[in-house]
């Protein structure tokens, strides 16, 4: 059990830190877009994390879901 609360609370961590840097990405990417000239493959680049920080932080929401079908 020990071991599970440590899992489990591990998840909160990494969640939490992926939360902040999915924060940090979307306030960077507004700026960079209001700039009047901007870097576009920058921008991307940016995006592109964003969108694989959200995937992340979804996995990991489901992992600490209780397996409704068991």
């Amino acid at each position: 059990m020990e071991g599970e609360a440590e899992a489990f609370e591990a998840i909160l961590h990494r969640l939490e830190v992926l939360r902040v840097e999915h924060h940090d990405l979307d306030q960077a990417i507004s700026h960079l877009a209001r700039l009047p000239l901007y870097d576009e493959l920058q921008l991307k680049r940016l995006k592109r994390r964003k969108l694989l920080l959200k995937d992340q932080i979804t996995w990991l929401e489901r992992q600490l879901e209780p397996d409704s079908q068991a």
